[in-house]
């Protein structure tokens, strides 16, 4: 178990997933255009797609309409399911064995504040989909476009 602090691996992740997903109309995303909108180095880019297409979130399409498609519905692909292929699995804080009630103040904290946390954490990540950062990146997407600054 490791600390809770997502990477650029994992932050450009969910980046560049929204926006492949948010493109999905358009055919096969190239990563090149996904770069460019998302401000992400190529090749850095190729790296998580190919963690991704592994694990089968997303799937490759070669030739000269090629690009990335999802591998399956915005609905179907979880967050947890994405930061899992890109971070691993992580905790809050990173504690070494305790020891069944050597330092019980320990044990205790571990307990019922850091396991807690985790779990509530996890269970956002479980439930929260892919189709949700997307609308949610749509709304406010379009009131952006909307705002007049004097």
């Amino acid at each position: 178990r490791r600390r809770v602090k997502i990477s650029t691996k994992g932050r450009y992740g969910l980046r560049a997933l929204v926006d492949l997903a948010s493109h999905e109309n358009e055919g096969a995303v190239s990563l090149l255009h996904v770069a460019k909108r998302q401000n992400i180095s190529l090749n850095y880019l190729e790296q998580v797609f190919a963690a991704l297409r592994k694990a089968g979130i997303v799937k490759s399409q070669k030739g000269a309409q090629g690009g990335y498609r999802l591998a399956k519905s915005m609905e179907e692909i979880k967050l947890d399911d994405v930061l899992t292929v890109l971070e691993g699995r992580f905790n809050i804080i990173e504690e070494t064995d305790i020891g069944v009630r050597q330092d019980a103040v320990r044990w205790a904290i571990q307990e019922l504040v850091w396991d807690r946390i985790n779990a509530s954490i996890w269970k956002f990540l479980e439930t929260c989909t892919l189709a949700e950062l997307v609308e949610q990146y749509k709304e406010l997407g379009s009131s952006a476009e909307y705002m007049y600054y004097i």
